[in-house]
């Protein structure tokens, strides 16, 4: 299993246009990228890939990095930064199978599966599949499974990736808050994807502050939506990850902790 992070920025990404923040500076003069979230995975056996999450970014990441073209995609939720990308599939390709969640969110009175469907009906080179949480089913050879977590209000789905003899465990957009049941989906992965928008440092700046504290007051959880660098590692922890990645990351990072490790930029590959 061959794993490419194509894009591991949050919703404006690292530069932001306009922005001459240090952090934005710092990523310019480093030559680093973070665009919108998305994430390539290879089966060397069969020489098929899939494509998790349709950045907006699509078009420019698959000109920039060395990966080829997916030949299945999962998207995660609906939110523009995972979803938007999904466009550049006009004139691409003969028949691309979109995998998304069959469960209907009370937010939108539709699944996720749904919305794709309505959402791209004029692409007639697309072919959504229902897929139900916690069923797993087969893309591009591999085992997937959407685990349900928790990125109010919309519903949103963790991934877990089997194959090859590895396992690949993505949080999505969440929270600290990841439900027990998916908590064990997720667990021992060789390669854990986790959501840390920026430090627990910063949600003094957030309206509603920080949620889900750790034993000495560090809040695992920015606002409602997203987890702290310090809440995805300790989720890592306790699901006993072998190698942490921290992704959908955004430039409020102080500049002197935005490319420390664990903290992906894009084009990292690894090897599972």
């Amino acid at each position: 299993m061959k794993v490419t992070l194509l894009g591991t920025g949050d919703t404006t990404g690292t530069p932001t246009p306009g922005c001459e923040c240090d952090t934005c500076e710092r990523a310019r003069e480093l030559g680093v990228e973070r665009s919108r979230n998305s994430v390539h995975v290879t089966n060397e056996t069969t020489g098929e890939s899939l494509l998790i999450d349709a950045s907006p970014d699509f078009r420019y990441q698959f000109l920039t990095q060395e990966v080829p073209l997916p030949d299945a995609m999962v998207i995660s939720h609906i939110h523009f930064d995972h979803l938007d990308g999904l466009g550049n599939a006009y004139r691409l390709f003969d028949d691309l199978p979109v995998h998304a969640a069959s469960e209907v969110d009370p937010a939108t009175d539709e699944s996720v599966a749904d919305t794709v469907r309505d959402k791209y009906d004029y692409l007639d080179r697309i072919t959504v599949h229902d897929q139900a949480p916690f069923e797993t089913f087969e893309a591009c050879g591999f085992d997937v499974t959407l685990v349900p977590v928790d990125h109010p209000p919309l519903h949103c789905y963790g991934l877990v990736v089997e194959g090859e003899g590895a396992k690949l465990s993505l949080t999505g957009d969440t929270s600290y808050d990841v439900p027990d049941r998916s908590r064990e989906a997720l667990a021992d992965p060789d390669l854990l994807l986790a959501d840390a928008i920026v430090p627990a440092s910063l949600c003094e700046n957030h309206p509603i502050g920080g949620r889900h504290l750790d034993s000495t007051g560090v809040p695992r959880t920015f606002g409602t939506k997203h987890m702290t660098r310090e809440g995805a590692l300790d989720l890592a922890a306790e699901l006993d990850a072998e190698r942490t990645r921290l992704v959908h990351l955004a430039h409020f990072y102080p500049s002197e902790e935005a490319f420390r490790d664990p903290l992906a930029v894009d084009g990292e590959r690894y090897e599972l």
